[in-house]
């Protein structure tokens, strides 16, 4: 027991301490892409795909839905054959960067999800979005690794476990989820 108290103590002690001025900063990103009619492109390897793939259903069904202005948002890690062509015939550095080379126009947000902050794949789709000029934001873990140094706008649950990052991620989606309604 002394364990499962020990996880929802360090949950509660993480979300009391989420910034909430990355959160309004991730909210106003997502508003402004869509006023301008501009994508939101998210990704993440792992339960941080799971998470992308829940942001993109929130988001196009809850947050969209009936709606005369609609997000356009999409998850890279959603269509697995060409996953595992790129990670097959050039590498699995590369799977989001190629995909995003496909997708990514001027103004588009770009959203990447890492609990370390130092997934390969994810850094080079943001490099790549910074280069070219777009909003980038990271969701990130621990101390945020190099994702939250180069992203215009980082969400980081600043705590040294995984799965409470992961936590931390879906909680802020759904507070995202509330603030885009």
């Amino acid at each position: 027991m002394s364990l499962i108290n020990d996880y929802i103590s360090q949950l509660k002690d993480t979300v009391s301490s989420l910034d909430h001025k990355e959160i309004e900063n991730l909210a106003a990103a997502f508003i402004k892409a869509r006023d301008e009619n501009k994508q939101i492109i998210v990704f993440g390897n792992g339960g941080s795909g799971s998470t992308a793939s829940h942001m993109v259903c929130d988001i196009l069904k809850g947050c969209s839905y009936g709606k005369e202005k609609r997000f356009r948002i999409i998850c890279l890690n959603d269509n697995i054959p060409t996953l595992l062509a790129y990670s097959n015939d050039v590498s699995y550095n590369e799977v989001f960067l190629e995909q995003l080379k496909n997708y990514l126009q001027s103004g588009d947000v770009v959203l990447g999800i890492s609990g370390s902050g130092n997934s390969k794949n994810i850094i080079n789709a943001i490099e790549y979005a910074n280069q070219q000029g777009n909003v980038t934001i990271g969701f990130t873990g621990f101390q945020g690794g190099k994702l939250k140094q180069i992203s215009t706008y980082s969400v980081n649950a600043r705590v040294d476990d995984m799965q409470i990052s992961e936590d931390i991620h879906l909680i802020v989606l759904h507070i995202l989820y509330k603030l885009l309604n």
